[in-house]
C-alpha cells in the first residue's frame, strides 16, 4: 500500500517530468548535468558564496533552503549534507547532495526518484540544478533544468547500476 501511495504521490507531483528513458524525446532542451567534480573539502571549509547544510546566516535565509525539505523527508537519514554553488559565467547554479550510501542502497527506484524529485523541486524554485553523490564521489542521480524556457523544462536521471 505504501508503494502505491508513493507512486501516486510521485505521479501527481511530477507530471512535467518523465522517467529518464522517456525524457529525452520530451525534454530535448534540458542541458546535460554539470561535469564539475564534487568538492567534499568544501563541507569543512566553505569558500566564497558556497552554502552547505552547516552554513547558517544570522541575518537572512540561506539560499537554497533545503532544511525544511530534509525535515519533511520520510527518511531523514539519507541526506548527510549538501554543497550549493552559485551560478558562474560557465555553469548554472547547482546543489550537490551528499547521501548516506547505506541508506541509498536500501531504496528502490521509486523511492530514489521521489527523493531526487523532492529536493530537485525545492532547488529548482531557487534556480538550482541538483546532483546526488555518495562519499566516494559517485554520481547517483541528477535533476537538471533549463531555466531559460517557460515553463521550465527539467529532467531526472538516476544511475541504476548497483554496486
Amino acid at each position: 500500500m505504501r508503494s502505491l501511495a508513493l507512486l501516486l504521490g510521485i505521479f501527481l507531483t511530477t507530471i512535467p517530468l518523465l522517467p529518464t528513458q522517456f525524457s529525452q524525446a520530451v525534454t530535448t532542451s534540458v542541458p546535460e548535468p554539470s561535469n564539475a567534480p564534487l568538492q567534499l573539502d568544501l563541507l569543512k571549509d566553505p569558500k566564497g558564496s558556497v552554502i552547505t547544510a552547516n552554513t547558517v546566516s544570522q541575518r537572512k535565509l540561506s539560499i537554497p533552503s533545503l532544511w525544511l525539505a530534509k525535515e519533511n523527508s520520510e527518511n531523514q537519514q539519507i541526506l548527510d549534507n549538501w554543497i550549493a554553488y552559485p551560478a558562474t559565467n560557465t555553469e548554472p547554479a547547482r546543489v550537490d547532495l551528499v547521501v548516506n550510501q547505506q541508506v541509498w542502497t536500501t531504496l528502490d527506484y521509486l523511492e530514489r526518484y521521489d527523493f531526487v524529485n523532492r529536493f530537485g523541486t525545492v532547488a529548482r524554485n531557487y534556480g538550482y540544478n541538483v546532483r546526488v553523490f555518495d562519499y566516494q564521489k559517485e554520481r547517483l542521480a541528477t535533476y537538471t533544468c533549463n531555466f531559460i524556457t517557460t515553463p521550465t523544462s527539467c529532467s531526472i536521471k538516476i544511475n541504476t547500476k548497483i554496486k
